[in-house]
């Protein structure tokens, strides 16, 4: 090859020094000699012929290219953490298989595909998938039924570990006859005010329009439904307007089965959301599901 990999264990000590803030905290938490560590990073600094380090006697800052250098590393170095946790997996055959649980929308519109690219990467992964509603799915990660959750409520509990691995757009839906189908703009006030048809308690998408609408008072629903499939009859039937994911409603939306009514001002999201518990660093099968579905992988 015309240039040789980078060295990961000296990247890995260069990470530690910028995070730590001296040369000798990040040899201490690597448990090297300072000596050894001062002269690894001389050598990275010669060999990409930049300074990396501002010195000085209250510790060392990254300079303009060792801020870059350090944020490429982190990336280089998870996924070497992922290659080797694969590759023990794979030795073992004991972290092949994952108890995955997801919510609604998740589990319809995006893990499909996150599970396919999964098993085209690793074909002996064994995926045992679950779909329920967000509450239930935070409820069965923290008893340790499931290994890996996929929800979409922003109200997560703090003993949880949690990344976002993607934003999801929530819209205002109503069937072509409804009184707002020629409407250019809603606002939340009004919204608030009308019967909507909405998720059970304890969806991800319902938690979602609680938060939105946490500062209006709110009348009751119009209808109360156990699943995307059901609001987007009911909505297209004429029983109210709903806020759905627009993942869930694409494909009404091309065919005008069902009308967008835009909010007023900047749209709303909200997360979707990986959830684990035990330690914070993910790793096997679950950490390269993550990646996935993050799109890192």
């Amino acid at each position: 090859m015309a240039q040789a990999w980078p060295n990961l264990s000296v990247l890995e000590l260069f990470v530690a020094v910028v995070d730590e803030g001296s040369v000798a905290s990040g040899a201490r938490k690597l448990g090297m000699a300072q000596s050894n560590a001062s002269r690894s990073i001389a050598e990275l600094e010669a060999d990409l012929k930049t300074p990396l380090l501002e010195r000085s006697p209250r510790g060392s800052a990254p300079t303009a290219a060792g801020v870059l250098l350090a944020d490429s590393a982190r990336e280089l170095l998870e996924a070497a953490r992922r290659f080797n946790s694969v590759v023990r997996a794979g030795r073992s055959g004991e972290a092949m298989e994952l108890r995955v649980g997801a919510s609604l929308t998740i589990a319809d519109m995006l893990l499909p595909a996150w599970v396919a690219e999964l098993k085209r990467r690793l074909p002996q992964a064994r995926i045992d998938v679950r779909v329920e509603n967000s509450a239930q799915v935070i409820e069965e990660v923290q008893r340790g039924t499931l290994q890996l959750g996929f929800v979409e409520t922003p109200n997560l509990p703090v003993r949880l570990n949690a990344l976002v691995v993607r934003e999801d757009e929530l819209v205002v839906v109503v069937g072509p006859d409804h009184e707002w189908a020629n409407r250019t703009r809603i606002g939340l006030q009004e919204l608030a005010e009308t019967p909507l048809v909405v998720r059970e308690p304890g969806s991800g998408t319902r938690e979602a329009l609680q938060e939105v609408l946490s500062g209006y008072d709110v009348v009751e629903p119009a209808q109360v439904l156990s699943s995307n499939a059901a609001v987007r009859v009911a909505v297209a039937a004429g029983a109210g307007p709903a806020v759905l994911s627009e993942l869930v409603v694409r494909d009404q939306l091309a065919s005008g089965e069902l009308l967008r009514v835009p909010f007023e001002g900047e749209g709303i999201s909200r997360p979707l959301t990986a959830i684990w518990s035990g330690p914070r660093r993910l790793t096997g099968v679950a950490a390269e599901l993550v990646a996935v579905a993050a799109g890192r992988a």
